[in-house]
């Protein structure tokens, strides 16, 4: 199919991993089938994916011209409902067998996956599922040579620790988005460290995790204050930040 589009989602539809993936995980799906919502619709792809599988689709986009593309592209399904509203908004009447939300980001830090799924989760049946079903983060000690957060879209930084797991959530789990944790990190070379590099991988099902791709997920960076450091030395990183609110609430320190 051809699908009417945006440029951003034009953008989107070429990212082939991040499209590949949900349809793949939306294939997976064994559940009931009677209704599902699809938060944040786009321009429609997944629930072009859904309608299939589903008896009732009902597809929410907040944008004027992504709604009106899943509008048209959507347009010939019976079974598939396109609604111009703000999910936080949203009269929802029916409980749904599964909630598809991909208002993905790096840690969620950027996007409203969370604040989303905190207050759509209410209508989600007691044995409803989510795709995708949660996230998991990883930091390691970086030299950047831009010293601002920014996404590592061919950026020239330099890495200085392996990967550490920092937080894992499952979104059929109540989530505070206000999140803060305290991180070490070993560094395995000397030199001069200055950020953090965040990656963050998405768990679409029991069996289905991928990393970050082009439009999907791609590392943060962001900058620490600088210090010198030994091979081995331990690094204790504080990082805060609130799910939904946007870069600009990042915050890291040393302690």
């Amino acid at each position: 199919m051809k699908f009417k589009t945006t440029s951003y989602h034009f953008d989107l539809l070429k990212d082939n991993d991040r499209v590949s993936a949900f349809f793949e995980a939306i294939n997976d799906y064994e559940g009931n089938n009677n209704l599902a919502y699809d938060l944040g619709c786009g321009i429609g792809v997944l629930s072009y994916f859904l309608k299939d599988h589903f008896g009732e689709v009902t597809s929410l986009e907040i944008d004027k011209k992504a709604y009106c593309c899943a509008k048209e592209n959507l347009k010939s399904f019976d079974n598939v409902e396109v609604v111009n509203e703000d999910v936080l908004k949203y009269n929802f009447t029916k409980k749904a067998d599964l909630i598809v939300c991909e208002m993905l980001d790096t840690a969620l830090i950027d996007e409203e996956e969370i604040p989303v799924l905190n207050y759509a989760k209410q209508f989600l049946k007691e044995d409803g599922k989510i795709i995708p079903q949660g996230i998991i983060n990883t930091a390691e000690l970086v030299n950047l040579e831009r010293h601002y957060v920014h996404w590592d879209e061919e950026v020239n930084y330099e890495v200085y620790s392996k990967p550490i797991v920092y937080s894992e959530f499952n979104f059929l789990n109540e989530i505070n988005p206000e999140f803060g944790a305290y991180l070490t990190l070993k560094t395995d070379k000397s030199g001069i460290i200055n950020g953090l590099k965040i990656t963050s991988y998405t768990k679409l099902n029991d069996k289905l995790i991928v990393g970050p791709s082009p439009m999907l997920n791609p590392p943060l960076l962001i900058p620490l204050d600088e210090k010198s450091v030994n091979v081995n030395d331990l690094i204790n990183v504080k990082l805060k930040y609130i799910m939904g609110n946007g870069i600009e609430s990042i915050r890291t320190e040393y302690y």
